[in-house]
């Protein structure tokens, strides 16, 4: 079995760390990863909260894991092994000192820093319990990252994750009568295929990038087709292929969505899902929204959600990358 599978490799959708940590727990050996049988024992740290430097050697203040904050102890760096929470202390270090506008490292971090870098590494693994969550929760390829280097804000409240829409209540969604009987959709398509039973074009060409105006109907092929999962004619049920990450803006617009990775133009980037309520349910709750507003003399600010699922899709304008929304059918 073991000659078989000798050349045999798959991706892997987990970061190292989480790969690191499973070595440890199964009490296997990976020599890319330093896990031996001499450190799979080891008290692993949690995170780095405090520095100090003394007669020229650093020390830092350690938070092991699965122990009270209590037992934290001073260690020297030679004795730790961890050199990506290292990295990261020194991340957060650089920024607390320049908000302070100091310049380089002090022997000893005052009491207000060290509070901060005990906040920001009890916020990196707030963050990182979400992520992980959110990754557990996805069905669609692409992984899914959370950053925030902004503030000491965690997760969003009041946020739910969703793969695909939410009925709500009196809602019944019909599935599609019919489908094509097409061979290949793209190259000879019956009647138009799919698009052309309603007279529209089809919206992607064979490299799945769209290819009609922003505000036109997608009709993709269905499960009531002829064609296969591999139809040119079906790209957004494909779900998300690229890594994204949610991330704290700068300019105090709250949390947003970014690509980590160069996308083509018009190449299809995720759905925006939701729930879908009758449209007398949609006004009493805008009502609602408004008079509360009022009543708090607040600024008013509107959202109209269209009764169509929006499909984005990377566009370019004036040489400037932005997003734009398409109907889907």
């Amino acid at each position: 079995m073991a000659e078989i599978l000798k050349d045999c490799c798959v991706p892997c959708k987990i970061t190292l760390d989480e790969l690191e940590a499973l070595c440890c727990r199964e009490k296997l050996c990976c020599q890319e990863l330093n896990v031996s049988k001499v450190n799979d024992s080891e008290y692993e740290v949690e995170f780095l909260s405090d520095y100090k430097r003394t007669k020229g050697e650093e020390f830092y203040f350690v938070k092991w894991k699965g122990f009270p904050e209590s037992d934290n102890t001073w260690e020297p760096k030679r004795n730790l092994k961890c050199p990506k929470l290292m990295k990261l202390f020194h991340l957060d270090l650089d920024q607390v000192l320049k908000r302070q506008k100091r310049r380089g490292i002090p022997k000893r971090l005052d009491r207000e820093a060290a509070l901060i870098m005990v906040q920001k590494a009890k916020l990196r693994q707030s963050l990182h319990r979400w992520e992980t969550h959110l990754n557990k929760t996805r069905n669609h390829p692409g992984r899914i990252y959370v950053a925030n280097e902004v503030d000491l804000d965690g997760p969003p409240k009041h946020f739910t994750y969703i793969n695909n829409y939410k009925v709500g209540p009196g809602i019944v969604l019909n599935e599609m009568a019919v489908g094509c009987e097409c061979k290949d959709c793209l190259k000879e398509p019956m009647n138009g295929c799919c698009p052309g039973a309603s007279l529209h074009r089809m919206a992607y060409n064979d490299k799945g990038q769209v290819r009609i105006r922003p505000g036109q109907p997608i009709y993709e092929c269905n499960s009531r087709c002829n064609c296969g999962p591999d139809c040119s004619n079906r790209v957004v049920q494909k779900g998300i292929q690229f890594d994204l990450c949610i991330f704290k803006t700068e300019n105090g617009r709250g949390w947003g969505v970014r690509t980590l990775q160069h996308i083509k133009k018009n190449t299809f980037v995720m759905e925006y899902v939701g729930e879908v309520r009758p449209a007398q349910m949609f006004f009493y709750s805008f009502n609602q929204v408004i008079l509360k507003l009022l009543d708090r003399h607040m600024p008013l600010y509107t959202l109209f959600i269209t009764s169509y699922p929006l499909i984005i899709f990377l566009m370019w304008q004036n040489k400037k990358q932005i997003l734009a929304p398409l109907k889907a059918v």
